[in-house]
C-alpha cells in the first residue's frame, strides 16, 4: 500500500512539473523571459514568474487530464489567489520591482489544450 501511495505522489509531482514545463515553454514562445519557477514565500508558491519588457507576470499553472471535474483554471479560488498575491508582494519587495505587474493563469487540459488567461485575478 505504501508503494502505491508513493508512486501516485511521484506521478502527481512529475505531472505537475511537466505541466509547468509546458507552460514555461508556452510563455517563452510568446516572448516572455522566464525569471523564476516555484518561487516560495511562506505557505505560498508561484509556479512561474516571467517578464516582458516592463511587465512582471506571476503565473499559476493548472493542469488536468480532462475537464470531467471542471476546467483547470476554475480551481484557482480566492484563497489560492490571495496566497499568490502575498508571495508576489514578497518577490516585488526582494527584487525592488517598480514596474507593472499582472497575475495570469495558464490552464492545460490533456496533451493539447493550453489556454492563457491574462489578468486572471488581482
Amino acid at each position: 500500500m505504501k508503494l502505491g501511495k508513493s508512486t501516485n505522489k511521484k506521478n502527481t509531482v512529475q505531472k505537475g512539473k511537466e505541466g509547468e514545463d509546458r507552460a514555461a515553454n508556452y510563455m517563452v514562445d510568446l516572448g516572455y523571459e522566464l525569471l523564476d519557477r516555484n518561487y516560495r514565500s511562506g505557505r505560498a508558491e508561484i509556479d512561474l514568474i516571467v517578464r516582458k519588457k516592463e511587465l512582471l507576470v506571476f503565473v499559476e499553472v493548472k493542469m488536468r487530464k480532462n475537464n470531467r471535474y471542471g476546467e483547470p483554471e476554475l480551481s484557482v479560488n480566492e484563497k489560492k489567489a490571495e496566497l499568490i498575491i502575498d508571495a508576489a508582494e514578497n518577490f516585488i519587495f526582494e527584487n525592488d520591482w517598480r514596474g507593472a505587474i499582472r497575475f495570469d493563469i495558464v490552464s492545460i487540459e490533456g496533451d493539447k489544450r493550453i489556454m492563457h488567461f491574462e489578468d486572471a485575478f488581482s
